[in-house]
């Protein structure tokens, strides 16, 4: 039996959804996945599509601007296999993502 300090800290909720950036290391072989969502913001319910890729039943949110540059990257090194994600700001309006080559 756990403590309810160890269950605190190992709990991870099963609704939120991850970003890209929150891993060290991304494979490009990973499946990208379309997650469909609803919230309720005052009177209003709106359902929104975000591509994901999932590792250990864990949803990873990945950004357009991810994929743009990854694009880029690969064009460039076409060997490439990993990448990590660097990820700036702090909200909405002024996040940033950097995509990093990584060595195999």
């Amino acid at each position: 039996m756990a403590t309810l300090g160890e269950a605190a800290d190992e709990y991870k909720p099963s609704t939120k959804t991850m970003n890209i950036a929150d891993l060290n290391k991304v494979s490009i072989d990973l499946q990208v996945e379309i997650d469909t969502f609803e919230f309720t913001k005052g009177d209003e319910t709106k359902t929104v599509e975000q591509e994901v890729i999932v590792i250990d039943e864990v949803k990873y949110r990945v950004p357009v601007t991810v994929k743009q540059q990854l694009k880029v990257l690969m064009e460039d090194n076409p060997d490439l296999k990993f990448f990590k994600v660097k990820k700036s700001g702090t909200n909405k309006d002024d996040t940033r993502y950097q995509v990093i080559p990584l060595m195999n």
